[in-house]
């Protein structure tokens, strides 16, 4: 019951009626990410979270207004998340070039060109004189060059940077989303770091075990009902018939090899569909389905 959210009915009158009102207050995101910074093992949490807060004040009033964009508490916590993933990989590096590390790799893949200008200027002004290294994706960057080539697919350097992008937002994100128009490249992105992936671990073995053999799981979401894709219980019969999205994520599921498996929902978000992947796509990694059955993912 969330009445002014997409997908959502307003409530009637005389049910509102029946219940009290009562207000909510936004949360100290300061001191959120203050008591997160010191749970990660930062010793400079302080002045950090205020400067990351600060960051992203000045980033949702200046960048442009998009959709996808987002700097709520959820965004928030990924960047802590990650910068304390980053904070013990590299434990010699300093705290503040480990956060602007953190927000610059969680942050620059879902800016526009113009947005992320500005937004590395905002990092400039409040962390002067900082020198970030730029990270080394040697490997990496060389399978998906290879796996271009195999494929007969140009090179250029922004692309190879988006596939790189988007593996360093799987590696703090459980679910993500690609975003742009027909023919921009979205479905190259993806299978280019699938094969390259892939590539490191069949052919290259790689040492980093990051680098899994990786399956994935096409399908359209809009062309079937949304009964056939969760599942749905015949009226009649009582009987409960299993929709495609929950088979193939409960198959994926059983798999217990270190083989990554992505589900890919390939089609137009609604509210409509998207709004059963909610728990899956929190911090819960538990898909719902209509029948009570809870498929948890790993």
């Amino acid at each position: 019951m969330n009445p002014g959210y997409a997908g959502r009915t307003e409530l009637p009158d005389n049910l509102k009626a029946l219940f009290r009102p009562m207000s909510m207050m936004i949360p100290d995101y300061a001191l959120v990410a203050e008591v997160m910074l010191f749970s990660e093992g930062f010793e400079d949490s302080k002045v950090l979270s205020r400067k990351m807060v600060k960051l992203y004040k000045l980033a949702s009033e200046q960048v442009s207004q998009q959709d996808h964009y987002d700097f709520g508490m959820r965004a928030v916590k990924s960047v802590l998340v990650m910068a304390g993933g980053l904070k013990r990989a590299n434990p010699d590096l300093p705290e503040d070039v480990v956060l602007i590390r953190a927000m610059r790799d969680s942050n620059l893949p879902k800016f526009l060109v113009h947005d992320m200008e500005l937004f590395q200027n905002i990092i400039a002004d409040l962390f002067p004189g900082v020198h970030v290294p730029s990270q080394d994706y040697g490997e990496l960057e060389q399978s998906i060059r290879a796996v271009l080539s195999q494929r007969g697919l140009q090179q250029p350097a922004d692309f190879v940077t988006k596939v790189v992008q988007m593996y360093d937002t799987m590696c703090v994100r459980f679910g993500m989303m690609l975003v742009g128009p027909t023919g921009g490249g979205k479905t190259a992105c993806y299978q280019t770091l699938q094969g390259a992936l892939t590539r490191l671990r069949k052919d290259v073995n790689s040492t980093n075990e990051e680098y899994q053999v990786t399956h994935t799981y096409t399908f359209n979401p809009k062309c079937i009902k949304m009964g056939e894709l969760y599942g749905e219980y015949n009226l009649l019969t009582n009987e409960w018939t299993d929709g495609l999205g929950s088979t193939i994520i409960r198959s994926a599921v059983a798999d217990t090899t270190p083989d990554r498996k992505w589900v890919v929902f390939d089609g137009p978000v609604d509210a409509i569909w998207i709004e059963n992947m909610n728990t899956v796509l929190d911090d819960n990694c538990t898909l719902c389905l209509p029948n009570g059955e809870r498929i948890k993912l790993n």
